[in-house]
C-alpha cells in the first residue's frame, strides 16, 4: 500500500509581516516548507501533493522537485477545503497523510510510528501536550481513552478549553474514505470555514476506530506562525543537532552558540569553540579544532587543522594539519594540501597550495598553482585579472617570494627561485635565481612638507 501526502502551504501567514510566503521563511538556512517534505521524502511518501496560494510562484520555485503535485487553492476556506483540492488524485488504495507545511520539527522516526501504529483502515492522529495549549485544538477522549473528537479554541467550551493534549494537524487514514470525508465537510462552526480536523468526529460516526498518538516531543508538532516562534524553532532545531554531535563525541564549547545550516559531519576528538556557524555540506577531520566566530560553508577540514578565530571559509578543501587565520578568507576553488599554513588577513581564490608552504600574512592569491615549501611574504599580490580575462600564477617548489611583490599574472617563477622584497615581476623568472625589479630610490634636498594655509 503506497503512501500519499498533503501538505497544506496556501497560507499568507500574516503575523510573519514579511514579504516571503511563511513556508519560505528561512529555518537553518532551508525553507519550511523543505523540511517538511524531507521528512515525507524520508518515509518514502510515493505521493506528494503540495497545496498552494500566496506567493505561489515563488514557493515551487523554491521547493519544486519531480516527485510535486502542486495544487492551487484559489480561495482560503479553511485546512478542510484546502486539502480536499489535493485529494482528487490521491490514489484509492494509499494511505493518506495531511499535515501542514510549517511544522518543519516533525521527525521521521514520529511519522514513521505514526504510521505503524494506525492500522489500514483506521484514522489516526499526531498529538502532543501543551503546558499552555492556548490557540490550538484540543483532542477529546472518552472514558476508555478513545479520540472522539477534535475541537477548535473558538468552538470549545471551559471543559474542553482545559484539555492540554492538542491535535497536531497531522492526520492518516485511508484514501478512498479520507477523500469521501472531506468531499462531506461543512463550515457549520465559529469561523465559517471547513476543518480538516472534523474528520475524526465524521470517522467515528462511521464506526471508524481514530488512534490519537502523542510524540513525547511536543516540539515537534509546535506550527510557526511568526517571528517569535520562528526563532524558538530555530534554537530547537539547534539544541537537536548539537546533541546529535555531542553524542558522536563532538566538543563545544558552549551547546547553544552554534549554527548548523545543513549537514556537518565530524571526525573523532573534534572541537568547536562559540559563535560558529557551518552551512550546507561540511565535514571536519579527525581532531580538527575550530576557533570562535567561524563561518565555514560547503567545505572539507583534514585531519589536525586548526582553524583561528573570525575565518570564512566556502567552498575549500584542506589536507592534514593545516593552521588558518586569524582573519582569513578561503574561497571557492582554494585547495591546500598537507601542513600548510594561511595566516591573518590572507585570501586564497581558486588556487592550490602544496605541502608545506606558508602564506602568513596580509596577502591575496587567485588563480594560482603553489609548489611545496614556498614561503610567500606579507602584503604579495598576484594580479590575475587584466580587466577582461583572469590569468595564472605558477610558483615552483621551494620559492621565497619576499614582501610587497606584485606577480603580474600569466607568469611563472621557476623551482629554488627568490623574488625580492617590493618587486613587480611581470616575466618568467628562472628556477634557482634571486630576481628583482626595483626603480631607484632618489632624494630630493631641500624639499619641504606642504603645510596648511591660514
Amino acid at each position: 500500500m503506497g503512501l500519499s501526502v498533503i501538505i497544506l502551504a496556501a497560507g499568507q501567514g500574516t503575523r510573519m509581516r514579511s514579504a516571503l510566503p511563511k513556508v519560505l521563511q528561512p529555518l537553518a538556512g532551508r525553507p519550511l516548507l523543505d523540511h517538511v517534505l524531507t521528512v515525507f521524502r524520508d518515509v518514502g511518501a510515493s505521493d506528494i501533493a503540495v497545496v498552494y496560494g500566496h506567493g505561489g510562484d515563488a514557493v515551487k520555485a523554491a521547493c519544486d522537485g519531480p516527485d510535486i503535485r502542486w495544487v492551487l487553492q484559489a480561495e482560503q476556506l479553511g485546512t478542510g477545503h484546502a486539502a480536499l483540492q489535493g485529494a482528487p488524485d490521491v490514489p484509492d488504495d494509499n494511505r493518506l497523510v495531511c499535515t501542514f507545511g510549517d511544522m518543519p520539527l516533525l521527525r521521521a522516526s514520529t511519522l514513521r510510528s505514526l504510521i505503524d501504529q494506525v492500522g489500514d483502515d483506521e484514522l489516526g492522529v499526531l498529538t502532543g501536550h501543551l503546558d499552555d495549549p492556548f490557540g490550538m485544538g484540543r483532542i477529546v477522549r472518552d472514558d476508555s481513552g478513545n479520540v472522539i473528537a477534535s475541537v477548535e479554541e473558538k468552538d470549545a467550551n471551559d471543559a474542553q478549553r482545559a484539555i492540554q493534549e492538542i491535535n497536531s494537524g497531522v492526520i492518516i487514514g485511508p484514501g478512498k474514505r479520507f477523500k469521501a470525508w472531506l468531499n462531506a465537510l461543512t463550515n457549520d462552526n465559529a469561523q465559517n470555514e471547513y476543518y480538516l480536523t472534523d474528520l475524526i468526529g465524521m470517522a467515528v460516526n462511521d464506526g471508524v476506530t481514530v488512534r490519537g498518538i502523542m510524540t513525547d516531543d511536543a516540539v515537534e508538532v509546535m506550527g510557526i506562525n511568526d517571528k517569535k516562534q520562528l526563532a524558538e524553532a530555530e534554537r530547537a532545531l539547534q539544541a537537536r543537532r548539537v546533541d546529535e554531535l555531542l553524542a558522536q563525541g563532538v566538543g563545544f564549547a558552549d551547546p547553544a552558540r552554534v549554527d548548523i545550516r545543513g549537514e556537518l559531519r565530524c571526525g573523532t576528538d573534534v572541537y568547536i569553540d562559540v559563535n560558529a556557524v557551518f552551512e550546507g555540506n561540511v565535514t571536519l577531520g579527525d581532531r580538527v579544532h575550530i576557533g570562535p566566530n567561524n563561518l565555514v560553508r560547503d567545505s572539507h577540514l583534514g585531519d589536525d587543522t586548526v582553524l583561528h578565530s573570525n575565518c570564512h571559509v566556502e567552498g575549500a578543501h584542506t589536507g592534514d594539519a593545516c593552521e588558518i587565520g586569524p582573519y582569513a578568507r578561503l574561497r571557492p576553488g582554494a585547495e591546500l594540501a598537507n601542513n600548510v599554513k594561511v595566516g591573518n588577513f590572507v585570501e586564497i581564490k581558486k588556487s592550490t597550495v602544496a605541502d608545506g608552504s606558508k602564506v602568513n600574512h596580509l596577502t591575496y592569491i587567485g588563480d594560482a598553482k603553489i609548489g611545496t615549501d614556498v614561503n610567500v611574504g606579507a602584503g604579495t599580490i598576484t594580479c590575475n585579472y587584466d580587466g577582461a580575462n583572469k590569468h595564472q600564477t605558477v610558483i615552483g617548489d621551494g620559492v621565497f617570494v619576499g614582501s610587497g611583490v606584485n606577480l603580474v599574472a600569466p607568469v611563472e617563477v621557476g623551482a629554488g627561485a627568490t623574488v625580492g622584497a617590493g618587486s613587480t615581476i611581470t616575466k618568467p623568472v628562472e628556477a634557482d635565481q634571486l630576481v628583482l625589479e626595483r626603480s631607484k630610490q632618489k632624494s630630493v634636498p631641500g624639499w619641504k612638507r606642504p603645510t596648511k594655509k591660514t
